[in-house]
């Protein structure tokens, strides 16, 4: 398999350490959006990373469709997702506020530094769509004493929480500062000790 996407996209982290995390062999080609778009649109023509390509050539896109497949390689009681409801739903709503929260810290960034007039009315709407989120984040966390989200085991939930704090907080210093959410901050350090988070890492760099 091929991974592609550089590893400051949260999109793309999470599934580098998913796969890194199941032991599947993969190769990554760091391409960017900006400096490969011809090569990514190869693959997908929405010109978005991650790609996931499989061993038959078949491009999968979207972090959660991959996810998805990559549940499907390994056995239920290793699977990253429960299986079962309502473990499944509990975890796929944590997830969805985090990549939520991760899509409009892109569409802000995107607002603020490529374009020359910058619409406040939705760059406020996405500064208050992401407190939300990580309001309800951090109060979702604060009530769970594991490890995990979800008992001592991390999970997709926890991984995408991880992945795109670490972003949001390196694309937008002084908006959002992991120590206003102490859940969150105690959340992120342990997971971004653990070895796969500190293989599959890369710091924010702006697109020129």
């Amino acid at each position: 398999m091929i991974l592609v996407g550089q590893y400051d996209s949260p999109f793309v982290r999470r599934v580098g350490i998913a796969l890194t995390l199941y032991d599947l062999a993969f190769e990554h080609r760091p391409w960017s959006v900006f400096g490969d778009a011809d090569k990514v649109a190869a693959l997908n023509p929405l010109v978005r990373v991650p790609v996931l390509v499989l061993d038959d050539g078949t491009a999968l896109v979207e972090s959660h469709a991959i996810l998805d497949h990559l549940d499907s390689l390994v056995p239920a009681e290793t699977a990253l997702f429960p299986r079962g409801e309502p473990d499944r739903h509990r975890a796929l709503r944590v997830a969805a506020l985090a990549t939520g929260l991760g899509d409009k810290a892109v569409s802000l960034f995107y607002e603020r530094q490529l374009h020359t007039e910058i619409s406040e009315f939705w760059a406020g709407r996405c500064r208050i769509q992401m407190a939300g989120a990580l309001a309800a984040l951090e109060r979702d966390r604060a009530e769970r004493s594991g490890a995990g989200w979800f008992g001592d085991r991390i999970g997709h939930a926890d991984i995408a929480v991880a992945a795109v704090m670490r972003f949001v907080t390196e694309a937008h210093p002084g908006i959002v500062v992991l120590a206003d959410y102490p859940a969150l901050a105690r959340h992120c350090e342990a997971l971004e000790a653990l070895p796969a988070f500190r293989q599959i890492r890369q710091p924010f760099v702006a697109p020129a």
